[in-house]
């Protein structure tokens, strides 16, 4: 045997070589769902025997959960910034704690009014860009012409070839014309409108989460001065916890996201420490 021919025999022997036979078997798919692959170890985005793995894209990921750490962090900043303000201005406990108190109330209801407002009136404009789409299906086979060719044009935009493009928007039109033009003319996902009730409630309960952890860290501490230490020290842990997890949500550097959460954070505090001391207030 020619050592051309070892070498072509110990190289399709390798431990991990796939068999020919393998590698261009038609029997099994080359995409295989990311859940299924990681619990046989493989990796999303690459080959994991034989078979392509789907990958979790950052911006898919739970954006409610995202949202909730954004208003535990504008919580924890406000109510510990209030807190250090008036501990600035004032020994008094009782003062500090009832400040806490009434910035954690206070807080948690206007961020959830602001948010039902804010949500309703985003529902109100996607349910009026829809009421629009659906009398223009109804003025007559000129309109429903003229918005299958806008449709069609949409879709050439996007890089399909002229008739493909009128192709598709037939099939859309056909098979739900008001879904078509509201995801794609639109933006709007007609199956998942704004809920203001559920992002008034989320915004609330996330805000009182992070106001919560300085008011607690104070509220059994006698001492002016430690008192205010932890409430800072308590603030900037939670601060850097917060700013980690966001990053990590969004697949950002985790020690970057801390460190810009807790630079913010703790500047808010010390400067409105430092005009409560300034006025006594």
């Amino acid at each position: 045997m020619s050592v051309a021919a070892n070498r072509r025999r110990s190289m399709s022997q390798r431990p991990g070589s796939q068999p020919a036979s393998r590698q261009g078997s038609l029997e099994e798919p080359l995409f295989a769902p990311g859940a299924q692959e990681a619990e046989e170890g493989g990796q999303p985005g690459v080959i994991a025997d034989g078979r392509f793995v789907s990958m979790e894209h950052y911006s898919q990921r739970a954006q409610w959960l995202r949202a909730g750490v954004l208003g535990a962090n504008d919580g924890l900043v406000s109510v510990a910034s209030l807190m250090m303000g008036v501990g600035g201005g004032s020994e008094d406990a009782k003062t500090l704690v009832l400040s806490g108190v009434a910035g954690l109330v206070g807080g948690a209801l206007s961020m959830a009014a602001g948010e039902y407002i804010s949500v309703y009136s985003q529902k109100d404009s996607q349910e009026a860009d829809m009421a629009k789409e659906r009398q223009a299906q109804e003025h007559g086979p000129q309109m429903r012409q003229y918005e299958l060719e806008e449709l069609a044009k949409i879709y050439e935009d996007r890089g399909l070839p002229k008739e493909l493009a009128h192709q598709v928007a037939v099939h859309f039109t056909k098979h739900d014309v008001l879904t078509a033009h509201a995801r794609d003319e639109l933006g709007i996902d007609p199956d998942d409108l704004a809920n203001p009730l559920q992002a008034s409630v989320a915004s609330a309960i996330s805000f009182s989460i992070g106001a919560g952890i300085p008011l607690l860290s104070a509220a059994f501490i006698k001492d002016h001065v430690t008192r205010l230490a932890v409430v800072l020290a308590a603030s900037t842990v939670a601060l850097a916890v917060f700013g980690a997890v966001g990053a990590a949500l969004g697949g950002a550097s985790t020690i970057r996201g801390a460190i810009r959460v807790v630079i913010g954070g703790v500047i808010a505090m010390l400067v409105t420490y430092g005009v409560g001391r300034l006025f006594g207030v």
